[in-house]
């Protein structure tokens, strides 16, 4: 038995950006796949575009939407989390597309699965290409993945692309998104499940592999200040504040130096 996959896509209004997310995942040779569509109920034709591809592919992936308003974009993401049903979890935004077709099953030859065993890989992570809204690939991600992710690894960062974390399902259902964060609950969420990981002395593999193509604008690109001053915060909360205040004047003068 091979360990079955969730991929989490939160929509809202996403039919510029979401038919691409689920070509990718249609387009997967591996066949234990759970995609989870979590709608916060879109006006334009995201829901078309849902129940065509469910009507194409639900023979080959198990597909399920959940449609009803949420409290923004971490809400629906704890809604996806409440409600799957594989050993590991990643979220994939729309508009952002698995790198190749064998991403999965690259993957799940990476957990070693065996039916039963409580101690498969807590977390796989890779690297991540930034695409445009065509596809194009434009560059590597700036922060690039360590060779090993600690609880200090995100002091210097967003090291691991969110949707290039794969976790084992049932701990992430024991660390839900804090609300509190409208911007950065990705980067706090990492954080978290890194220590629990590590308290566990349960394995954080480094794939070595181009896990997403993302893609060049998000929310939290868009919020840029805000998403800053958040992590700024959330930093402050794990690490204290006088490193969390050196690492962003770091931050500043870094980018500075590129202008």
């Amino acid at each position: 038995m091979h360990p079955l996959f969730t991929i989490a896509t939160v929509t809202y209004n996403a039919e510029a950006t979401l038919e691409r997310t689920l070509q990718s995942v249609a387009a997967q040779d591996y066949a234990r796949i759970e995609h989870l569509i979590i709608d916060g109920c879109s006006t334009d034709h995201t829901l078309s575009l849902v129940q065509r591809y469910v009507e194409e592919n639900q023979a080959r992936h198990n597909i399920r939407l959940v449609c009803e308003p949420d409290s923004g974009l971490y809400d629906a993401m704890n809604k996806a989390l409440l409600n799957a049903s594989g050993d590991y979890i990643v979220f994939l935004n729309a508009g952002d597309c698995l790198h190749s077709v064998d991403t999965i099953s690259a993957l799940a030859k990476q957990t070693n699965w065996v039916k039963g065993e409580h101690r498969h890989p807590a977390i796989l992570y890779g690297d991540t290409h930034i695409v445009d809204a065509d596809g194009n690939f434009l560059r590597r991600r700036r922060l690039t993945p360590p060779e090993e992710l600690t609880t200090r690894t995100f002091l210097s960062g967003m090291r691991v692309c969110h949707q290039s974390f794969y976790v084992r399902t049932d701990l992430a259902k024991q660390e839900p998104y804090n609300l509190r964060y409208r911007y950065s609950a990705d980067f706090d969420w990492c954080i978290r499940l890194i220590r629990r990981a590590t308290r566990r002395r349960l394995r954080i593999i480094n794939t070595r592999l181009v896990l997403t193509d993302y893609l060049n604008e998000g929310m939290t690109t868009s919020n840029h200040r805000a998403s800053l001053l958040e992590r700024l915060r959330i930093m402050a909360h794990y690490y204290g504040w006088p490193a969390a205040i050196f690492q962003h004047c770091w931050f500043i003068i870094r980018a500075i130096i590129r202008k």
